[in-house]
């Protein structure tokens, strides 16, 4: 309980005397976690669109196994990034191996299959009868897709706001292809596996109460514009 007060306490003297390192690190947290975000959303939603009013075989396959990445472990992304991008793999020629770029095509592998799922299940809860009134009224499919996304938008911005929360607190990826350098890759959830490991559980706590803190200002934000 002593080692959590003095972890809030320290927490708000960095935030407060905005330290310069910390201040970096929670930037670049939020830098590569709002981008891959952003990015995977632009792929997720027309991708969830076409995916739920198209009619194939194997339709329900493919549903069902998105769902099932949702919980894939952070390692698991990390090491088939890592493989992906090493030297000695595929990509390996494009030299983007402990780089804030390959950890955020990392954090869009992850919440990718988040995004994908969640927009097609709030698709699946649209009235069919305003779907139907729309194309009765001459929509085109594009039209009846953007009624169908306005009619999703609060359960498709949870989505996303579920994936940003994914994305940012993720260590596995960070860690795997980051490589955790200081002034360029560190994260908070690397910097506080770091000091964990160091013995400085204040440090840690602080970090991870800031961490937290971000956390939760990006998801009023997102839920008073959902509001509106």
């Amino acid at each position: 309980m002593i080692e959590l007060w003095h972890g809030l306490t320290r927490a708000i003297e960095l935030i407060v005397t905005l330290d310069p390192e910390v201040m970096e690190i929670a930037g670049r947290s939020l830098q590569i976690s709002v981008t891959s975000a952003l990015l995977a959303s632009a792929i997720c939603l027309p991708l969830g669109v076409l995916i739920h009013f198209r009619r194939f075989p194997g339709k329900r396959v493919l549903v069902s196994l998105i769902q099932t990445f949702f919980s894939i472990p952070t390692v698991a992304i990390g090491l088939f990034v890592f493989v992906l991008f090493s030297r000695a793999g595929p990509l390996g020629g494009l030299d983007l191996m402990f780089t804030p770029l390959v950890m955020v095509l990392g954090q869009m592998i992850l919440i990718t299959p988040i995004l994908l799922g969640l927009t097609i299940a709030a698709l699946s809860g649209v009235d069919k009868a305003i779907l139907d009134t729309a194309r009765s009224l001459g929509a085109s499919g594009f039209q009846a897709a953007v009624v169908a996304l306005r009619e999703a938008r609060f359960a498709v911005m949870a989505a996303v706001i579920m994936g940003f929360g994914r994305a940012i607190s993720e260590v596995g990826i960070a860690l795997m292809v980051g490589g955790n350098i200081r002034g360029f890759t560190r994260v908070i959830t690397t910097a506080i596996s770091l000091e964990t490991s160091r013995g400085d559980l204040e440090l840690s706590l602080a970090l991870g109460i800031i961490l937290i803190s971000i956390a939760l200002i990006i998801n009023i934000i997102l839920n008073r514009i959902q509001q509106r």
